[in-house]
């Protein structure tokens, strides 16, 4: 390993610390806009006078075409806001990579073996039991958040697998080229922006906490550099808001229609056509 640089230790942990929560501060910042929407339901008659309501599109038969919407969802402007930031941080965070591989690398440590663990299936099973849970005790918000976890997990693995393979970044430990981005910490990442968006800060805190010790331990194992660990921070913030996003946007008002209207003009002194055009 190298000898400390500019940084230090100590410099370097707090580096670590202030990306892992810069994140989530950028991911708050985006427009209002684009947040989540109350899972619709359909098992609610509504009242006199009130619009029918929506039918709920968070269905298991339903999961592959939303899989595809979610992978076509993150190519939006929230997206590009987190993708500036969070970039930007991966980019400075390249510069202390072997420092704070120096400083926190410890492949044995049983802290870095649990929390790689406790990542991986561990994880699977939570999140499965989530939407199992809600969806037995017809908690509505529950079920909706379990589910946009299933589904931003696939969206997830799908972009960190092929820019595993784009990239070809060989890992600290020189066991593969698959160091960029961490998927670990990319998951992590996405389940916790999944949490904020459906329960707010005060599940989002504790969610992203643990999200950034996960990316923490990757970098502990040496099987990440720090720019690896932001990275895909970064991604999966950018996945689990597009997820969230178009999976509670009502189907109805998921996309306008263009109409062309064309009628005639019929005057005394004139003919033609007049065309309208309305979205």
């Amino acid at each position: 390993m190298r000898p400390n640089g500019l940084l230090g230790r100590r410099g370097s942990r707090l580096l670590l610390g202030a990306l892992f929560l810069g994140l989530p501060a950028a991911s708050a910042r985006a427009d209002a806009a684009f947040g989540p929407e109350p899972p619709p339901t359909a098992t609610v008659a509504p009242a006199a006078g009130q619009p029918e309501a929506v039918p709920d599109r968070r269905t298991l038969g339903k999961l592959p075409l939303n899989l595809v919407r979610g992978t076509v969802g993150v190519f939006h402007l929230d997206s590009l806001k987190v993708a500036v930031v969070g970039g930007g941080a991966a980019g400075i965070a390249s510069i202390w990579d072997d420092d704070v591989r120096s400083s926190l690398a410890n492949p044995d440590s049983s802290f870095g073996k649990t929390l790689e663990t406790a990542g991986g299936w561990p994880t699977s099973v939570l999140v499965v039991g989530l939407f199992t849970a809600g969806e037995l005790g017809h908690q509505t918000r529950l079920r909706a958040m379990g589910y946009d976890m299933v589904d931003a997990s696939i969206v997830n693995l799908g972009y960190t697998s092929l820019l595993k393979v784009a990239v070809g970044r060989e890992r600290p430990d020189g066991s593969n080229n698959a160091s960029f981005p961490s998927g670990h910490a990319s998951n992590a990442f996405t389940l916790a922006t999944v949490a904020e968006l459906h329960y707010g800060w005060a599940v989002g805190v504790p969610a992203y906490a643990v999200a950034a010790t996960i990316g923490a331990s990757r970098i502990v194992r040496d099987k990440h550099y720090l720019s690896d660990v932001v990275a895909g921070a970064t991604l999966g913030v950018i996945v689990g808001r597009a997820v969230v996003r178009v999976n509670g946007r009502p189907p109805g008002n998921a996309a306008r229609t263009a109409v062309l209207r064309v009628s005639p003009v019929i005057g005394v002194d004139e003919r033609g056509v007049q065309l309208a055009l309305s979205f």
